[in-house]
């Protein structure tokens, strides 16, 4: 692919669990108990646990105010993408939960951001 986006993306179900406002559920329903006395199970559904095979270039877009997929879960990726090397943006958006949506301005700046994003590689391609 020449580029990507991830909008409010979870990277790492082992930190999700301890940190979304979900943990609970996402413990209870999603998973077989906690992430502790399951670690492997955890990883292996983990973004994290392969991002050393991602080279295209990602786009990374969150809300401040996001505590469903917490800017935690965003900054994860973006830190290990440039540690790689990959190209890579960090777009986060002031004041904004979980969907980018509180806003109408906010919500098209994220429409903009993905679009133009893709365009800027389309062309280079």
């Amino acid at each position: 692919f020449r580029a990507a986006a991830a909008a409010y993306p979870v990277i790492n179900w082992y930190s999700f669990v301890l940190t979304a406002d979900i943990a609970a559920f996402a413990i209870k329903y999603w998973f077989p108990g906690f992430p502790w006395d399951h670690v492997e199970h955890y990883e292996k559904r983990s973004l994290l646990s392969v991002v050393k095979n991602v080279r295209t270039p990602t786009l990374i877009i969150t809300g401040e105010e996001d505590y469903r997929t917490p800017m935690s879960e965003s900054e994860q990726y973006f830190t290990a993408l440039k540690l790689l090397g990959v190209e890579a943006v960090l777009v986060r958006v002031p004041g904004e939960p979980h969907g980018i949506m509180r806003r109408p301005s906010h919500h098209m700046a994220k429409i903009l951001y993905i679009v133009n994003w893709f365009d800027e590689h389309r062309k280079r391609g």
